[in-house]
């Protein structure tokens, strides 16, 4: 059984274009070629195509899914490790909706707030497994050893530094700036400047910035972050990523 481009695109939500430019970096062969030249895709095709969904939900450059699917060959191992990271991430967030439901309880009936309540499902570790997946177990050390060394008011001015870039990036797509325009490349330059401080001063190149911006696109946590920030809208995300990616090209 299999199933034709336009279908598997629709199921996918991504585009037939997309899926003919797999086929032609040799990244996901179509199981069948039908009259017309109408490519077609069977189950292994499609189990393939969810693999490479996810690798890109990482971030991961089409270079690097290639290689990440070549270099893995026991295709039930690779989704049981996709697994377990998803089964982690709704664990994550289905503590941080109880947490928030707790939290606006007691403040309704006017009790006390618990820390170990407010901010349950909140840890910063949530993100080992992604980060090693991504960038090794060594990136996820030297991050997580820089974050616990870090002072309490360079934490907040960390996070309020990050806010405030969304909030531009909002505020520059909501008054319909250019994403490779003069204005927008200083938010992004905010931006970058604010990845190398999280990254401890190491600079990432091009393609590692461009990999990040396309995250606003592709990873649905990073998407709803942004069209869900104040004065965002429904694709605000998809101008983060082409700012981003104007940025990587032009100025990297």
């Amino acid at each position: 059984m299999d199933w034709p481009i336009g279908e598997v695109a629709r199921a996918a939500g991504t585009t037939s274009r997309t899926l003919r430019h797999y086929d032609a970096i040799g990244l996901l062969p179509p199981s069948r070629t039908g009259p017309g030249g109408r490519r077609h895709y069977d189950e292994a095709a499609l189990v393939r195509l969810q693999r490479i969904l996810l690798l890109r939900g990482l971030g991961l450059g089409l270079t690097a899914v290639a290689e990440a699917l070549d270099g893995e060959r026991d295709t039930r191992a690779a989704l049981r490790r996709h697994l377990r990271r998803l089964e982690g991430e709704d664990r994550r967030l289905a503590r941080q909706i109880a947490s928030v439901r707790t939290t606006l309880t007691r403040m309704e009936r006017g009790e006390p707030l618990m820390p170990d309540e407010v901010l349950d499902g909140f840890d910063h570790t949530r993100h080992e497994e992604e980060v090693t997946e991504r960038w090794g177990a060594d990136a996820y050390r030297r991050g997580d050893r820089w974050w616990r060394a870090l002072p309490p008011e360079e934490r907040r001015a960390f996070r309020r530094e990050q806010a405030a870039v969304a909030a531009a990036y909002a505020e520059a797509h909501a008054a319909g700036l250019a994403a490779d325009g003069t204005r927008v490349r200083e938010i992004v330059r905010r931006h970058y400047a604010w990845v190398v401080r999280g990254w401890q001063g190491r600079r990432p190149d091009a393609e590692q910035f461009a990999g990040l911006g396309r995250l606003y696109a592709e990873d649905p946590r990073y998407r709803r972050a942004a069209d869900e920030e104040p004065g965002g809208s429904a694709d605000t995300a998809a101008f983060v990523c082409e700012a981003v990616r104007a940025y990587a090209e032009r100025v990297l």
